[in-house]
């Protein structure tokens, strides 16, 4: 009984059987190939995602924090000016004033704009 099964496990296939084992082999492994593109496409495009989620918080963050460095150094040349008009009397002093005052508006008119235009 041995030598029978072993005989039968050493029979060669017609060539029919081989065709038809490859193409159900081959339609196998094709199949399994599209599955884990397919699940590499989902979780790339996922990664994908969280990329540019991150990356949007990261330019807005960094928006914001340029527009707040640009506050901070307006606000310190409007102190530095306004200190300098001190030194000055009547209109001129008024005049010097509203100037430094004018400046730093615009300054941080220009740093929201900028900052605006940055975030996403």
């Amino acid at each position: 009984m041995i030598t029978l099964c072993m005989a039968a496990c050493n029979n060669a296939k017609t060539p029919e059987t081989v065709a038809k084992d490859v193409a159900k082999a081959e339609q196998k492994a094709a199949t399994e190939v599209a599955k884990s593109e397919n699940s590499a496409v989902k979780d790339l495009n996922s990664a994908a995602e969280k990329v540019d989620d991150r990356l949007v918080a990261f330019n807005n963050a960094a928006a914001k924090d340029a527009y707040n460095l640009a506050v901070a150094k307006a606000d310190g040349d409007r102190k530095v000016a306004l200190a300098t008009c001190e030194s000055l009397g009547g209109a001129e002093q008024k005049r010097c004033k509203d100037r430094a005052e004018a400046e730093y508006q615009a300054t941080k008119a220009n740093a929201k704009a900028a900052a605006q235009s940055e975030k996403q």
